[in-house]
C-alpha cells in the first residue's frame, strides 16, 4: 500500500500542530485486482470499435475479435461450443475509439457491458423513490480528498479557486455526455483519515476538525454542490465514528461515505492489508441516516460504500434498503482501463445492491501512460454509474 506524508499541519487548523503522520488516501496504493467473473467474448466474437456519438473520438473504427493478438489476459474466457453459439447471437458492442486504448481494454469493456446486460437483477427492485431523491434522475459528480494534503486527492492538490474551476469543466463534460441526467456536483471530504500512527487511543485514525468541514462546506455551497463526509475508521468502527458527524449530517445537502478498505477488523495497521466491512456496518449507517431524514424532514440521503475487492464488503445481500437512504457501491480501485472494467464487473455489477459508482484517479489511472477514462466510455457500462468520483 502506497503511503504518503501528510502535510505539516499549522496551529490554525487545530489539528495536531507540528506533527507529520502517514495518510492513506482511499485506494491510493492498491490497484483493482478482480477475480474474473463471467466470460470475455469467445474467440471470433466481433467487437466494433467506433465512436457512438459526438462526445467520443472521431478516429476511424476498428473491428477486433476476442482471440486476436494482444487480447490475452483480460479474464477467463469460455471455449465451450454453447458459449460460442450464444455469443454469435449477440449483436456487436460498439465502444468509443480513444487514442491510447488497447484491444485488451476494449475487450474488457465489452465483457463488462454484456455481463451487465445479461444480469436481470438490474435495475434493483426497490420501493418507489421519495420526493427530492437525487438518484436515479440525476448523476452525482464529485471531487474527493482532503484540503490538508496534496497526496490524498484533487480536493487538496490545487488551490481552492483552481480546483473548483477544474471541477466545473468535469461537471460540464458529464452533462454533455448524458444530458438526460442533470449533474449534481459534490465535494467528497475524507473527514476521518486512517493513518499509520496509532494516536492517543490506539485507533489508527485522525478525526478532522469541525472548522475544516465548515470550510469545505462553504466551497460546496458556492457551487450548489453536496458535501460528502467520508470515514476511514482504522481500528475504530462506523458505530463509534458516525454519531459525532450527526450535526453535519442533519443538513439537507450533507451526505455520507464509508470506506471498508481502512476498516481493520483484523487488528492490523491500516495499509498493511485491505480492510473489510459487513452488511451490519452498512445497515448501521443506513439506519442512522434514515433516522435523521425522518426526524428533521430531510430529502433522502445518499450513502457511498467504496469497494474494489470481494472481501471489502461481506454479505452484500444482507444490506437492508430504506427509501430514505440511497446506497451507492462505488468501484474505487485504480489501474489500467481493462482492470477497472473487470473490477466493476466482478465487485459491483455482479452483486447488485441499489446504485453504482465509478472512481477515476487523475494520477494513478494514468501512471502507465493510459489516458483517463472518458465519460462516454464509463457510460457504456451497465448499470450506468450514477456517482462519479475524481481523486
Amino acid at each position: 500500500m502506497q503511503r504518503s506524508l501528510f502535510n505539516r499541519l499549522s496551529a490554525s487548523t487545530g489539528l495536531i500542530p507540528f506533527a507529520l503522520f502517514v495518510s492513506l488516501g482511499c485506494a491510493a496504493g492498491k490497484d483493482a485486482r478482480p477475480s474474473p467473473a463471467g466470460d470475455v467474448p469467445p474467440e471470433g466474437t466481433q467487437v466494433a470499435l467506433a465512436s457512438p456519438n459526438a462526445n467520443a473520438s472521431t478516429t476511424p473504427s476498428t473491428t477486433v475479435g476476442a482471440g486476436a493478438p494482444g487480447a490475452s489476459g483480460v479474464a477467463a474466457s469460455s471455449t465451450s461450443a454453447g458459449a460460442k453459439d450464444s455469443a454469435a447471437k449477440d449483436p456487436p458492442v460498439t465502444v468509443p475509439t480513444i487514442k491510447g486504448r488497447t484491444k485488451k481494454d476494449s475487450l474488457a469493456l465489452v465483457s463488462a457491458v454484456k455481463a451487465g446486460l445479461k444480469n436481470n437483477e438490474w435495475p434493483v427492485k426497490t420501493a418507489p423513490q421519495l420526493p427530492q431523491a437525487i438518484l436515479p434522475s440525476h448523476r452525482i459528480v464529485a471531487y474527493y480528498g482532503n484540503p490538508l494534503s496534496k497526496k490524498m486527492g484533487i480536493l487538496g492538490e490545487l488551490p481552492p479557486d483552481q480546483m473548483l474551476a477544474r471541477f466545473d469543466k468535469e461537471v460540464a463534460a458529464w452533462q454533455k455526455a448524458d444530458p438526460s441526467h442533470p449533474v449534481q456536483p459534490a465535494l467528497h471530504l475524507i473527514v476521518v483519515v486512517a493513518q499509520g500512527f496509532p494516536g492517543r487511543d490506539g485507533k489508527y485514525r485522525l478525526r478532522m476538525a469541525d472548522s475544516l468541514v465548515n470550510t469545505v462546506y462553504s466551497w460546496a455551497q458556492k457551487k450548489h454542490a453536496l458535501l460528502f463526509l467520508d470515514v476511514q475508521v482504522g481500528l475504530s468502527t462506523v458505530q463509534e465514528e458516525l454519531p459525532r458527524l450527526v450535526p453535519f449530517l442533519q443538513k439537507p445537502d450533507v451526505m455520507l461515505g464509508i470506506d471498508p478498505e481502512f476498516s481493520m477488523k483484523s487488528g492490523d495497521k491500516p495499509g498493511t492489508k485491505i480492510g473489510t466491512m459487513s452488511s451490519s456496518d452498512v445497515n448501521f449507517a443506513i439506519n442512522l441516516l434514515s433516522g435523521l431524514v425522518k426526524q428533521y424532514n430531510l430529502p433522502p440521503k445518499v450513502l457511498i460504500v467504496h469497494r474494489f475487492t470481494r472481501k471489502m464488503l461481506t454479505d452484500a445481500k444482507g444490506i437492508k434498503l430504506d427509501p430514505r437512504v440511497q446506497v451507492v457501491i462505488n468501484m474505487d480501485g485504480w489501474g489500467q482501463p481493462w482492470l477497472k472494467y473487470d473490477s466493476y464487473r466482478a465487485y459491483v455489477e455482479a452483486e447488485p445492491v441499489q446504485f453504482t459508482g465509478f472512481k477515476l484517479f487523475y494520477h494513478n489511472d494514468t501512471k502507465k501512460g493510459d489516458p483517463l477514462l472518458t465519460p462516454p466510455e464509463v457510460l457504456m457500462l451497465n448499470p450506468k454509474p450514477l456517482y462519479i468520483q475524481y481523486q
